[in-house]
Order: structure tokens, then sequence, then C-alpha cells
């Protein structure tokens, strides 16, 4: 048996601190210049959005992975 946490959970931390969904950290995202025609661009690096996360929006490790796997599963 594992102990993983659905993402679900995670987006609902991160509303209840930011105010903000998945969707709306990706409209920031295109405007700092992670995506190109609807995709995040392949030379984004988690690492990259991760600490963007961490500094503007004061969000941990984990919950700043699971806004990028969703920039990486969200297309337009």
């Amino acid at each position: 048996m594992h102990n993983k946490i659905p993402l679900e959970k995670y987006f609902e931390n991160i509303k209840i601190k930011t105010g903000k969904t998945p969707t709306d950290f990706r409209k920031i995202a295109i405007t700092k210049g992670f995506f190109e025609n609807g995709k995040l661009k392949p030379k984004v690096k988690p690492g990259e959005v991760i600490a963007w996360l961490k500094k503007d929006f004061d969000l941990g490790h984990g919950h700043s992975l699971a806004i990028f796997h969703t920039f990486k599963e969200l297309t337009d």
C-alpha cells in the first residue's frame, strides 16, 4: 500500500493558499514565456517552474511540482 496524495487535494490546498487554480497558474506562466503555441516549451525544466512558484507564491516543492505536471498535460 502506498501513501500517494491525490492531485486534487494538492490543488484544493493551493487554491486555499493562493486563490489560484492550475489554469490560473498556466495563464501566468504563458505571460512569463514558459509556453509556446499553447504547449509548455520543451526547454522549460521543472526546477525553473518550481523556483518561480516558490518565490512568487510561497508554494512548497510538492505543490509546485504538481502545477508543473498540469502544464505538461494542459493544451489549448
